[in-house]
């Protein structure tokens, strides 16, 4: 269940057009005030997914070559691949958080959890507002059994994007959990 919801969430890259930034874009800010203002779901997944474009994409032809053949690779389930190719991305980009957060869910769905945080560490360093990062971060710490931090990293993950899937309800259980409820 826990993969599938991260599938969800990447699914909607593959078909996103290029454009050539990065987390350093310009074009960032005024995305993440509008995202953290929409009045829907609907609006707010829009915004979310121009986020994703500029994340995705790097001006360095190698870096998103290599990235292309690692989000393949990913979609056909060949995770060692997909794996070498985003750690090319890193090692020739290492300022590059979509490379490290593509490197971190493949470590996550090939159940290397200490190798995802560090991943995700490295993400959330060079793009603190990766709202992709901080769900991968609540649901790494929710499998491991640590509540706390998982309602923490949900907490941080929706005060960056409110409308996150699934997140409210994850939120909502952990609590729970905290509380010594049965949900």
């Amino acid at each position: 269940m826990k993969i599938g919801f991260l599938v969800i969430v990447f699914a909607a890259l593959i078909a996103v057009p290029l454009v050539r930034a990065d987390q350093n874009s310009a074009k960032l800010p005024p995305l993440f005030d509008r995202l953290s203002k929409a009045g829907n779901p609907i609006e707010a997944e829009n915004i979310a997914r121009q986020i994703w474009r500029i994340w995705i994409h790097h001006k360095d032809p190698e870096v998103q070559r290599f990235m292309a053949l690692g989000i393949a690779a990913m979609n056909q389930n060949n995770y060692e691949d997909a794996f070498n190719a985003f750690e090319h991305v890193v090692g020739i980009a290492p300022d590059f958080a979509e490379g490290w957060n593509k490197r971190a869910t493949v470590n996550y769905i090939l159940k290397r959890l200490s190798a995802s945080m560090r991943d995700i560490e490295r993400t959330l360093a060079l793009e603190p507002r990766h709202f992709g990062a901080l769900s991968g971060l609540a649901i790494i710490f929710d499998t491991i059994g640590n509540n706390k931090a998982a309602a923490d990293a949900w907490d941080r993950a929706l005060n960056v994007h409110p409308n996150i899937r699934g997140a409210r309800k994850h939120l909502k259980e952990l609590r729970g959990r905290l509380k010594g409820k049965l949900i």
